[in-house]
């Protein structure tokens, strides 16, 4: 082997290596995408059964309800549909009635959305940029404007 054919052949091997390299990357990363839903657009949504994602909104007033344990039934409304919830673990701290979550996971068999993480706002002007967007453009929220 020539000098030049052995730097052609470490090239289109060192190629090979990082298009392989990147390929399970986008790979990985496609299998662990959470979609963003409001409760108004899971109507539409033609989602896999065990299929995770987010779902964003209020914590519904009046819906929160905690069993034995750990475990915490709620329903997170846009206004205009709401979804019942089930989450078992600790919640956030900040975690109450008409307040903007976003809990992430998947739709068991009886069509309730079992979570497996919540995620509450964490000071007074704060909402969660999917929530709030989604709330917007249903005109349900309005940023506080500060002087």
């Amino acid at each position: 082997m020539t000098r030049k054919q052995k730097r052609v052949s470490v090239i289109a091997a060192g190629l090979a290596f990082l298009g392989v390299a990147t390929g399970l990357t986008f790979y990985a990363l496609g299998q662990k995408a959470s979609y963003f839903y409001m409760p108004a657009d899971l109507a539409t949504a033609s989602l896999q059964p065990g299929q995770r994602i987010r779902l964003g909104g209020l914590v519904e007033k009046g819906t929160v309800e905690r069993s034995q344990g750990a475990t915490v039934a709620f329903s997170v409304t846009d206004n205009q549909k709401d979804v019942k919830v089930t989450y078992t673990g600790i919640l956030p701290d900040l975690f109450r009635e008409g307040q903007g979550v976003i809990t992430e996971g998947s739709f068991g068999p009886d069509g309730v959305f079992v979570a497996d993480s919540v995620l509450a706002k964490h000071d007074e002007t704060y909402m969660p940029k999917e929530v709030a967007d989604g709330l917007k453009a249903k005109g349900v929220w309005q940023e506080s404007k500060s002087d």
